[in-house]
């Protein structure tokens, strides 16, 4: 298992036996051991090595190791082999009905949780793994060489300019100033003297060099000026190449990518912050957003969207899976995204935001619209759809108990989670009323 400084959640952490004072090795670990050498303080009494000692760690360290190739990924994710068990600590009850689900009514919720897994023989317990917060994941790069990658890369995004095609996927670097200082002081300019014309007599200043060299950045750019001593600029050269309006190439490329690796534009120019490089400015991030990737990221995904469609609709009984997502907690969203993934081939089929405004700035009401735009066109594309899983929300479960979806032939069911918390609901009512009944 890897270690690192990332402290653990639910109490992973493991005491291990230490060895004894005497297991210690005898040889130095230090190149400068000898230094430490101090008047009146004798060296420790080495014994013998400690085998039993040694053995006990090994054994501790090895207890630690999860061996990934003995784990059958498909049967512990098998929806068939999970099992329904009561938590080993149980929730604070202020935290019970804190998590942001809309069926949230405040009663007590008993302590169940949904074990994956937990039918197999070989049981899998998560908390040996280490936690994986969302920022730390790295999409769509299983498996791949990222330099290789880099270097066949093609660009995603139309460029403003067709003199910007020959640099996509060009490799490029970081460059400190210094170095590039250094560089440039050692260069022979294809002019000797400053050929710059006064503008009022039109006369050439014919300064000779050797010409100050200054470096400064421009965004992502760094731009070096040779100036003579009366202070004109006698060359210029810019680590990047500018596009249409003076765009240059890598803010652009810095921009796009930033959107379609799925980051955010805050994280991206804070650690360029920390690292004192040059960051293409905000307004220029939204505004090449806006202008160049949005409609292409559209026409990509529809044509994706279309293929998926074609080969889904000739699979029998097909199953999906739907859940919203607020931009924000509570009742100050503005947005949801409704999002509906295929359940065997874990794929995207559709995707739906719904905004406030167009609901009478009622936010309550978002998922279920959005949920009845995505499930519309889902039935209009796919007549082989029999069932649609989502979380409890109680006007969804509405829509196909007496509503809009009674008789539509589709089979509303809820995810384990949801399942199991509505499930334990019950069972506690009914023993609660059992309890009233005979005492």
């Amino acid at each position: 298992m890897k270690m690192t400084s990332t402290p653990m959640k639910h109490g992973m952490t493991a005491d291990l036996p230490l060895p004894s004072a005497s297991s210690i090795s005898s040889g130095s670990h230090s190149e400068h051991a000898d230094d430490f050498a101090m008047a009146g303080i004798g060296d420790l009494e080495r014994g013998p090595i400690d085998e039993a000692s040694i053995q006990q760690l090994d054994a501790s360290m090895t207890s630690l190791d999860l061996n990934a190739s003995a784990i059958d990924y498909e049967a512990f994710n098998d929806i068939r082999n999970a099992t329904i068990d009561w938590l080993d600590e149980p929730m604070p009850f202020e935290a019970q009905e804190t998590d942001g689900d809309s069926d949230s009514d405040g009663d007590y919720v008993p302590p169940i949780c949904v074990r994956s897994g937990g039918a197999l023989a070989n049981k899998i317990d998560l908390r040996q793994y280490e936690e994986i917060a969302m920022e730390d994941t790295v999409h769509d790069v299983s498996g791949i060489d990222l330099e290789e990658e880099e270097e066949e890369e093609e660009g995603s995004a139309k460029l403003p300019d067709q003199r910007g095609l020959e640099f996509i996927g060009e490799p490029a670097s970081i460059a400190y100033h210094h170095c590039l200082k250094e560089l440039a002081e050692s260069l022979i300019l294809p002019i000797s003297k400053c050929k710059t014309r006064d503008k009022y007599s039109s006369v050439e200043c014919q300064s000779p060099g050797p010409f100050r060299v200054t470096v400064k950045s421009r965004a992502t750019a760094a731009i070096i000026e040779w100036i003579c001593p009366f202070g004109h600029v006698v060359w210029r050269w810019r680590s990047q190449p500018t596009l249409k309006y003076g765009l240059q190439i890598g803010d652009f490329m810095l921009a796009t990518n930033i959107l379609l690796s799925g980051n955010n534009y805050g994280k991206v120019a804070l650690l360029f912050k920390f690292m004192n490089i040059g960051m293409v400015g905000k307004n220029t991030f939204f505004k090449i957003q806006d202008t160049y990737c949005v409609d292409t990221i559209e026409d990509f995904w529809e044509e994706k969207r279309k293929v998926i469609i074609s080969r889904l609709q000739n699979k029998p009984d097909l199953v999906v899976l739907g859940d919203g997502r607020m931009d924000s907690p509570g009742f100050s969203a503005a947005y949801c995204t409704y999002t509906v993934m295929e359940n065997d081939s874990k794929e995207i089929i559709y995707m739906h935001t719904e905004e406030k405004r167009k609901r009478g700035r009622n936010s309550v009401i978002m998922e279920k619209e959005a949920f009845i735009i995505s499930l519309d066109s889902l039935l209009n594309d796919l007549k082989n759809l029999k069932e649609v899983c989502t979380d409890a929300h109680p006007q969804i479960s509405v829509l196909f108990k007496k509503g809009k979806y009674k008789d539509s032939g589709v089979r509303h069911t809820l995810d384990m989670w949801h399942g199991s918390k509505n499930l334990g609901k019950k069972i506690h009512q009914v023993i609660k009323i059992t309890l009233l009944l005979y005492f």
